[in-house]
């Protein structure tokens, strides 16, 4: 059976969460789209088949609901290592020495800066966060469309929240496995990597510092 997010939480529940949970308001279409995706992982349905764009159903609003589910779920799991990944044990955001990545954003970063990697995975789930949090990016109401550049914005959020899954599986695993997480945090991976390689919303390129871990984890 895949682990839900509420799965996690019973391993992590000594652990603090990154950021608070995002949740969907009740009686939305989303809500009930966010509510089939969670009924297909926890009914054990393969991952392969559980990401695939239900009939009929818009792929801005699929999405939309699973950048928030992702958000949600890779903000538990760091949550887990966060007291570990410091300033002085992580001082790049990396995946080992051949993946180094920089942040930039339209703010403070307008060019790409080497920042700590617990600065980079703060500042990514802030801007995350402001992002969901904007109706005019992703809109509360189903009448009102979704922007014209939400696609790309959700590919670059995608992107980038998977060098959290590159940072913690190389630099923390070891904390994550004492904790006896690795289980949940592999289904997570998973659910995450066939969801963005289904729907081509993240590179090959970017995926490839975890490509061996892959191959093993989902066969490709």
């Amino acid at each position: 059976m895949a682990a839900g997010l509420k799965d996690m939480k019973r391993v992590f529940s000594k652990e603090k969460t990154f950021r608070p949970k995002k949740k969907f308001q009740q009686g939305t279409m989303r809500y009930q789209l966010h509510k089939h995706a969670q009924a297909t992982l926890s009914g054990g349905r393969d991952l392969r088949e559980a990401v695939r764009l239900p009939h009929r159903e818009d792929l801005n609003d699929w999405v939309a609901v699973h950048v928030v589910d992702f958000f949600n779920r890779i903000n538990l799991i760091y949550g887990t290592i966060s007291d570990f990944c410091t300033d002085e044990s992580c001082p790049t955001m990396s995946g080992g020495p051949r993946y180094e990545y920089r942040w930039a954003d339209d703010h403070n970063y307008k060019k790409p800066t080497m920042v700590p990697a617990n600065k980079y995975i703060s500042l990514l789930m802030d801007w995350i966060e402001s992002n969901i949090n904007n109706e005019n990016i992703f809109p509360l109401d189903t009448s009102t469309p979704f922007p014209k550049n939400f696609l790309p914005l959700c590919k670059k959020m995608l992107t980038r929240l998977f060098r959290v899954f590159v940072h913690v599986y190389i630099h923390h695993f070891d904390r994550v496995v004492a904790i006896g997480g690795e289980p949940h945090v592999n289904t997570c991976y998973k659910h995450f990597y066939f969801f963005v390689t289904e729907n081509n919303l993240v590179e090959k390129r970017e995926l490839e510092p975890l490509a061996d871990m892959t191959r093993r984890l989902c066969g490709h």
